[in-house]
Parts: C-alpha cells; structure tokens; sequence
C-alpha cells in the first residue's frame, strides 16, 4: 500500500513540475500577445452610388463610364467595336436598298437597273433576304456591344471597390509529412485582423 501511495504522489509531483515548467515556457515565448501595427493605412470611403453612375454615364455616352473608372484604355474598344457594328449596318442597308430598288423597278416594267442581265427577279427576292438578315444581326450585334458597354462600367466600378489587401489572402501550401515520406499540398485561406 505504500509503494502506490508514493508512486501516485510522485506522479502528481511530476505532473505539477511539467505543469509548471510549460507555464513558464509560454511566458517567455509570448512576450506582447497583442501586435499594433506601426502605420494606419487609410483606404479612400466606398462609394455605393459609383457603379449606378459609372453605367449611368456609360448609357448616355459610350466610353464616359469607362473615363468615370479612369480605364481610359477601354475607350478606343468600345467605340471601335460600336462603329464596326454600325459599319456593317449600314453597308447591308445600303445593299439591301440597292437591290429593293431594282426589284422594285423591274415589278414596274422597268429593265434599266444595275443588275440587268445578271441578276434574276429572283435572285433579287433572294438578296433582299440576305441584306436585311445581315442588317438586322449587325443592328443587334451593336445593340448588344452598347449594353455590354454600360455592363462593363457598372462592373468595372464595383470591382474597383473591391478589397484586395494582403491580410486576405490564399496563398499555395507545400508540407512534408515526415510519417509516411510524403509530400502533401493544399490551399491555406488567412484572415488577419
């Protein structure tokens, strides 16, 4: 009965000596538990009405809500892409009516169009077709290039009040486990606060 009760008080004494030698451990290791950072970075104020303005701007006058974003660089593409579309418009218009006309004038009894002798009345039904199909697909292919304009300045605004700050990050993380020699990857999401 003695030997138990000696052994169960030397492991008690044991256990308050480790106790006691981790206490003092983690109080050496922590010295300020609470980092302050040395600068304050001030950030500019979110603005929520920016995007609504920047796609305001951008529909009363395409390229205006990409200036209001300081993308300058995207002015040039849009309104290359809003003429190409307008180019082709106009010129299937214009075949279009080019062969409107001359259709028009040989259901009239007249043989003095352009297309005489190489085009058939027919042929004339079929070139309608084709000019105003193509200027219909060009008149919505421009219809679309002026929305995707305002689409891209409205998003365009909320992505520049977007927080891109290192204390968010994700960043790529490589581990050797020494249990089974191998190596393990995967992701690590950090929040600092």
């Amino acid at each position: 009965m003695p030997s138990k009760f000696l052994i169960v008080n030397a492991v008690l004494f044991l256990f308050c000596f480790s106790m006691m030698s981790q206490n003092g451990d983690t109080k050496k290791n922590i010295q300020n538990p609470l980092k302050t950072a040395d600068t304050i970075e001030v950030r500019d104020p979110i603005d929520p009405l920016s995007p609504a303005k920047a796609a305001f701007y951008s529909a009363v006058l395409p390229g205006l809500g990409q200036a209001y974003n300081k993308k300058y660089w995207k002015i040039p593409l849009v309104y290359g892409a809003l003429g190409t579309g307008i180019y082709f418009y106009v010129t299937n218009k214009k075949d279009y009516d080019r062969y409107r006309d001359a259709y028009k004038r040989r259901l009239a009894g007249f043989s003095d169009d352009e297309f005489n002798g190489r085009v058939t009345l027919d042929g004339l039904q079929r070139a309608q077709k084709f000019y105003r199909k193509n200027k219909e697909v060009a008149l919505l292919v421009t219809i679309g290039i002026y929305a995707l304009n305002i689409i891209d300045a409205n998003v365009d605004a909320h992505l520049l009040q977007y927080n891109v700050d290192e204390n968010l990050t994700l960043s790529p993380h490589f581990k050797f486990n020494e249990i089974d020699r191998k190596s393990n990857l995967g992701l690590t999401l950090n929040f600092k606060f």
